[in-house]
């Protein structure tokens, strides 16, 4: 069977049972592939007779590939950042189908997707409008990067990382759906526990949903202030708050980045629910998690040298409130800041100038 039996909920997470055995059907997948790509019946049977961690696993190499083909042909390194909100969503469904389709219990596992899809829903929407679809967008953080190592040692990251270990990474993330897919031949009825998972991620959602928009009103406002020169109308923040450059109300008065905090909480907890519902205190599945929390470490350094460097008080703000742990006090603005030559001042300075 393409799925093991667990004689155990514990079982159900012991890496050499459930993950280890499945490995060589992975080497022999493309072949399989090659020989049931002309005949859709023979493409359902292999897809239901595969495993579906493999199979998952298999499609995250070759998505790999494409990234990276993509990236170089046009010298855009964002096509992972593209799909960074579909693909966990994706294989998570890729479970449930997978369930669905071999007819095992799949009530636990659908209740997964049913959040995920709403996480897709949301940070796809968020990077859509931000600009992330446009034609040649980029993250600003790859050209940073392009601009600090050799042209060679940057297409080994790329390689590498970029493309293929993000890609891996998006997989992992879902992993933990796995677990519980196994596990639900023991349990397969939806648990109050399984219910309380579901609503702190919906609660973990929303969260980042309501810091999101809290940065897009800042820098909605920011950059009319910075064109006219004048507090928008209606606005809610300050003259002293745009001339900060950076927000510091809502959520982020206690957090730097609130969004950040609730998205690595989000997989970090379906780690915990596998570990739940396999009776174990750990398990493999957690490589996601943790490979996350350390790329957001990565990223956070990096984002924060740039803006420590564009705005003089943000090494204010990071000394009175934690990157991603909330502060238990909001951010106090300092009492003497560096002197900095606001954008309205800016602007009636260069007026004369002009006649």
């Amino acid at each position: 069977m393409a799925l093991p039996w667990a004689k155990t909920l514990e079982d159900s997470a012991d890496y050499s049972q459930v993950v280890e055995p499945y490995l060589p059907q992975l080497y022999e997948l493309p072949g399989k592939v090659i020989d049931a790509v002309s005949n859709r019946d023979s493409l359902i049977e292999l897809y239901k007779n595969t495993n579906p961690l493999v199979s998952g696993l298999g499609f995250s190499i070759f998505l790999g590939a494409i990234f990276l083909v993509a990236s170089e042909v046009n010298r855009n390194y964002s096509q992972v950042d593209r799909a960074w909100s579909l693909l966990p969503t994706i294989y998570n469904a890729h479970f449930a189908a997978w369930s669905h389709l071999n007819g095992l219990p799949s009530r636990r596992v659908d209740l997964v997707l049913l959040w995920s899809v709403i996480w897709s829903a949301r940070l796809t929407f968020n990077y859509w409008r931000k600009g992330g679809y446009n034609i040649g967008s980029e993250d600003y953080r790859w050209e940073i990067i392009r601009g600090k190592v050799p042209p060679a040692l940057f297409f080994i990251f790329n390689v590498t990382f970029i493309s293929f270990m993000q890609s891996i990474l998006l997989f992992l993330l879902a992993a933990p759906t796995y677990i519980i897919l196994i596990a639900s031949q023991h349990e397969p009825e939806i648990t109050a526990a399984d219910i309380g998972f579901t609503a702190v991620e919906l609660g973990l959602i929303l969260s980042e949903w309501i810091s999101d928009q809290q940065q897009w009103d800042y820098q909605t406002a920011k950059k009319e202030y910075q064109q006219t020169a004048k507090v928008p109308r209606g606005c809610k923040f300050t003259q002293e708050d745009l001339d900060r450059g950076f927000i510091t109300s809502g959520l982020w008065a206690y957090c730097r980045h609130p969004n950040f905090a609730a998205e690595q909480t989000i997989w970090i907890l379906l780690y915990q629910w596998s570990c739940y519902a396999s009776k174990t205190f750990y398990n493999w599945a957690g490589l996601g998690a943790l490979f996350l929390l350390m790329i957001f470490q990565g990223s956070t350094q990096l984002t924060e040298s740039i803006t420590s460097g564009k705005y003089p008080e943000y090494k204010f703000y990071q000394k009175q409130i934690g990157a991603h742990i909330p502060s238990l006090t909001p951010y106090r603005t300092p009492t003497a800041v560096p002197k900095v030559i606001r954008t309205s001042d800016l602007a009636k300075r260069q007026k004369p100038k002009q006649k």
